[in-house]
């Protein structure tokens, strides 16, 4: 299992946004020199994160792409959701049934369950992390999650 590129340039995008403290908001083209993307990229992450609701922009001089909230109330399953989606949701089995027009393993599916587990242990993470605990330095986010993993044992 991987992240997709467009889910790591945007949480990248959403942390640059949460660390700016100028007043202004940042730009395309500012965004796109800092983290090394380019600038049709970053437009395309930003479009879906203001339409997820966690960036607002702002045109004009002091314009630019700002939080739509605080990052305290910023949820990173519910960015990785709206950039990507989850690994595994209800409509699985029909997703991926095949040639026919329901799965052949409806009833007793292995794998199934497998997906389910997988992906119940990824939001056991990623619901309890918001996007300020990610403003912190990687050994004290790495000190969060192993909490988080101890207390899912």
């Amino acid at each position: 299992m991987k992240f997709s590129t467009q889910e790591e340039y945007g949480l990248r995008i959403l942390l640059r946004i949460a660390h700016n403290t100028d007043c202004a908001g940042l730009t395309i083209p500012e965004i796109s020199i800092v983290e090394r993307l380019t600038q049709a990229n970053v437009g395309k992450m930003l479009r879906i994160l203001r339409m997820g609701g966690f960036v607002e922009s702002e045109r004009g001089a002091s314009g630019g792409y700002k939080l739509a909230k605080s990052p305290s109330d910023i949820i990173v399953s519910d960015v990785l959701d709206a950039l990507g989606g989850k690994l595994f949701k209800s409509s699985f089995c029909s997703d991926f049934s095949g040639e026919e027009t329901i799965c052949t393993h409806t009833i007793d599916c292995s794998v199934r369950s497998l997906w389910r587990a997988v992906q119940s242990a990824v939001d056991n993470v990623l619901t309890r992390i918001t996007l300020k605990d990610l403003m912190h330095p990687e050994q004290k986010v790495d000190s969060f999650v192993n909490i988080i993993l101890e207390e899912s044992n």
